[in-house]
């Protein structure tokens, strides 16, 4: 079976450190891929408010998520800080890929993930166009 392979880029738009706590352990005493998940919900969170944004507010649209592809490296364990380098990635006409490079704090690699955001109107259930302000934003910081 052919694995997921998660490219980072080399720049990057905003550095979150999250803290994995005790209920982030799975049954083999390492960070779960769950919570991962979670702390990763919790980095774009913090990446998207540093650009003024939410996840239901970025320029006027809301946000869903598309799909998600994490590339496990290596364990991350309770007091672990993560280290996660967020970057927009391939821009188009309705979203973004976000990109997270997860190390610990001595460095070492835990995970590389990659969400696909796509601009949507939840009042009428379709997909919006990204916002041209949005867009120049993202673009520029890049």
């Amino acid at each position: 079976m052919a694995r997921i392979k998660v490219a980072i880029p080399s720049h990057s738009h905003f550095i979150a450190n999250i803290p994995v706590r005790v209920t982030d352990l799975n049954y083999g005493n390492h960070l779960g891929n769950d919570a991962l998940l979670s702390i990763l919900h919790e980095a774009r969170m913090q990446l998207l408010g540093r650009f003024g944004w939410s996840e239901l507010n970025i320029g006027g649209a809301s946000m869903i998520m598309a799909d998600v592809a994490i590339e496990y490296k290596g364990e991350g364990f309770y007091g672990d800080v993560l280290s996660i380098k967020l970057a927009f990635d391939d821009i188009n006409k309705y979203g973004f890929d976000i990109t997270y490079h997860v190390q610990n704090q001595e460095g070492r690699e835990v995970a590389r993930a990659k969400t696909g955001m796509l601009c949507f109107d939840y009042q009428n259930r379709k997909l919006i166009a990204l916002p041209d302000e949005v867009k120049a934003k993202i673009e520029t910081k890049a």
